[in-house]
């Protein structure tokens, strides 16, 4: 699970892509890394709020029920408020949080 309370900015941050290269020497394999590590990030927050969710999960669904379930609504207002999994990615990629390994430049 991503570290939320770290200083990741929850809107765009414009950056300097000469940073992203500086860890694998290649600005392409950087942003494969940092895609990667947000689809994780992404399945992650969706398993998570899948199973907080699912709590309030009924056999009959009644249309009051829906409206009136506050607690569903911010729990769902507070994933949206998240940052995006992207965000995190390259946060944590840019603080050295990732780990990840290039098969073939070991060779």
């Amino acid at each position: 699970m991503p570290n939320t309370k770290s200083n990741v900015a929850s809107t765009t941050v414009t950056r300097d892509v000469r940073q992203l290269d500086t860890h694998t020497e290649n600005i392409y394999e950087s942003v494969v890394v940092i895609a990667k590590r947000a689809n994780q990030i992404s399945a992650a927050l969706k398993e998570e709020l899948g199973n907080k969710l699912s709590e309030f999960a009924t056999s009959n669904d009644n249309l009051e029920e829906v409206f009136e379930n506050r607690e569903q609504i911010e729990i769902s207002k507070y994933y949206e408020r998240m940052p995006k999994p992207t965000l995190i990615a390259t946060q944590e990629f840019l603080e050295d949080k990732v780990y990840f390994r290039n098969p073939n430049k070991e060779n």
